[in-house]
């Protein structure tokens, strides 16, 4: 079989060439020549001429929406609930998952325990190393305790065989380690390039949607923390999951930024043992402090993390500062830090224009959503005055620019999971106070910051 003929596409102009070149002939760009295979030709004096499409392909049943039957998709748990959690239920025959990470975070280790559950269940499973030799995933399987698991492994980075031994093989679930360095003959460029990458993953697509084989791709990651490789790629798959959390750390995160199947945001938590990942069954008391009684800059915040409330620690330190102070925040937007340094100023009286202000998220655990505002305002506060909050404080809500507090989604849920872990003092938004008492937990309902601030000081008087 011939190979198919190569071309090489402008990203900027769409401006063709049949070799690389550093600089397009058509639009004058640097670097931004992409090779691609070209398509198939036809005869045609005027392609773009709307009579030549006619009779090119028949055309096909339309089927009205009120007429199609919605089914639900049958999911097989993984045998790990958390990875469950995160996936929707389990995994979907014929679904593509994209799981990316840094090296050394657990990725391979986490889907090798979850193939031999699976192979344990009577499901035929296949891992495809690319990045280690048979032997090395027979050595971490020792490590995990599953060396004497049934899992078909195959080292190997050719696409057109990878195809060909899971058309011979036909497993339920193939795991694709990593995405990076398998490469396809019909491509002349390296493997880990854009074109690479983009058609290799097409080709695994369009095999998982026609056998029904679950392919889970394992990619690499750039220093910025996203996937390495086109954008594209998370548009072809249907569920992409990123690892969190510090390699330092012994937790791990795992969040569904995509998921056709199920709730975004959602997020399993892990352990890592000497026997792998490990579910983490009360993620809150990773993230809550461990100190025997209250200390000046730390207050608890009830965040929500997809379908899941969690009890996250904020801490915060403000120093003395010099000409130019630091604003420094970890695992919080920097940038919101600063809005809401003003409105503390402004609409609190609370001046911290002449100080070094740090704020951290405790576990490693990142915060996007705004309920947080009203924490991380009253951990500077009481960071700034030298004086704690209360044991068992714990506040939640949306800060805005004119001070009003606004309230956060979910709100009943956040104070049921709190008052289940003892917490026994609530400051939150008017909004979210709920009708009926809840037993255990007093709460205040605020509708400013300045509110919120004199609750605080009559709680500590």
């Amino acid at each position: 079989m011939a190979k198919e003929k190569t071309i090489f596409t402008c990203n900027e102009c769409g401006g063709t060439s049949t070799r690389w070149l550093g600089k397009c002939p058509a639009c004058g760009a640097w670097n931004t020549l992409t090779e691609s295979l070209a398509a198939s030709a036809v005869p045609s004096k005027n392609r773009y001429s709307a009579s030549q499409h006619v009779g090119l392909a028949a055309a096909q049943p339309v089927t009205p929406l009120a007429a199609l039957e919605a089914t639900d998709m049958a999911r097989t748990p993984s045998g790990i609930e958390e990875l469950d959690r995160v996936l929707g239920g389990g995994i979907v025959e014929g679904g593509v998952v994209l799981i990316g990470g840094d090296p050394g975070i657990g990725k391979s280790t986490l889907l090798l325990q979850a193939l031999d559950a699976l192979q344990r269940t009577g499901l035929p499973t296949l891992y495809v190393t690319g990045e280690e030799s048979g032997a090395q995933v027979a050595l971490r399987a020792r490590r995990l305790g599953v060396h004497q698991s049934q899992v078909q492994v195959l080292a190997e980075i050719q696409l057109e065989k990878i195809l060909a031994t899971i058309e011979a093989v036909q497993p339920a679930v193939a795991v694709i380690d990593s995405i990076q360095t398998v490469y396809s003959d019909q491509l002349s460029s390296a493997p880990g390039s854009v074109a690479q990458v983009r058609e290799c993953a097409a080709h695994l697509t369009r095999m998982a949607k026609s056998s029904g084989v679950t392919v889970v791709l394992v990619g690499h990651v750039t220093k910025e923390g996203a996937l390495a490789g086109p954008r594209v790629l998370e548009h072809m798959v249907d569920t992409v999951l990123y690892f969190e959390g510090d390699t330092h750390s012994s937790f791990r995160l795992v969040r569904a930024i995509k998921n056709r199947f199920g709730a975004v945001n959602e997020i399993g938590v892990f352990a890592m043992t000497e026997k792998g990942l490990k579910g983490v069954t009360n993620p809150s008391a990773i993230f809550l402090s461990q100190h025997s009684e209250p200390v000046p800059g730390s207050c608890v915040l009830v965040t929500l993390e997809g379908s899941r409330p969690l009890l996250v620690e904020i801490q915060a330190l403000v120093d003395g500062g010099g000409p130019s102070p630091r604003r420094l925040s970890v695992g919080l937007d920097r940038d919101r830090l600063a809005m809401l340094l003003a409105v503390l100023h402004r609409h609190a009286g609370v001046a911290c224009a002449d100080q070094d202000v740090f704020v951290n998220a405790v576990g490693g655990v990142r915060i996007s959503e705004p309920a947080a505002d009203l924490a991380v305002m009253l951990a500077i506060s009481s960071s700034l005055r030298g004086k704690p909050l209360p044991k068992g404080f714990l506040a939640f809500g949306e800060v805005g620019l004119a001070g009003e507090v606004r309230p956060a989604p979910r709100g009943q849920e956040r104070l049921k999971e709190a008052a289940k872990l003892g917490f026994s003092v609530a400051v939150v938004p008017k909004a979210n106070a709920p009708k009926k008492p809840i037993e255990g937990l007093t709460i205040h309902a605020v509708e400013r910051v300045d509110e919120a601030m004199a609750v605080v000081r009559n709680i500590n008087s």
